[in-house]
């Protein structure tokens, strides 16, 4: 008998992983994983986007505007891929790949140079034109942090939970 062929690739599996993450974020606005994979393809760490621990998400808001930033979240919300970086405590990154839904913004590109990670694989890069994506395109830039778009397979994975 032969091996499967129809299995997923290494991408897809972690791309998932990262889907998977996202699923866990309560942001009614935007749901964001990451997975963070070393060079012999071992899952290092996982994140989603939310509040630090201790700040509970039913007491602090999701609003997206305000007139002023304490009442919005994103002057609290911590990113899947800086959630996915403080997570790791036993590996160093460095070498890493970085699975992601959305392309980081320039506070996290700074921790993924900081951290080691080398390349950064993302779904999707819907906010390209802000300043924050562009800091972050320049810093990877900079720093060598080689940034790939996923080519997914358009495989369709059910999972029933």
């Amino acid at each position: 008998m032969a091996k499967r062929k129809d299995y997923i690739s290494w991408d897809e599996y972690f791309m998932g992983v990262a889907e998977l993450s996202a699923r866990r974020s309560k942001d009614p606005g935007t749901q964001v994983g990451a997975c963070i994979v070393s060079p012999s393809n071992k899952i290092i760490s996982m994140g989603y986007n939310g509040f630090p621990m201790g700040c509970s998400d039913d007491e602090f808001p999701w609003e997206r505007d305000g007139e002023d930033p304490f009442d919005t979240k994103y002057t609290y919300v911590t990113h899947a891929e800086m959630n996915a970086i403080l997570n790791n405590r036993t590996s160093s990154l460095e070498g890493c790949r970085l699975y992601v839904t959305l392309f980081p913004c320039n506070e996290c590109a700074k921790a993924v140079i900081q951290s080691g990670i080398k390349e950064v694989i993302y779904a999707s890069d819907k906010y390209a034109q802000t300043s924050a994506v562009k800091a972050s395109k320049r810093m990877f830039d900079a720093a060598g942090v080689k940034y790939t778009p996923y080519e997914g397979s358009n495989k369709e994975i059910l999972l029933v939970l």
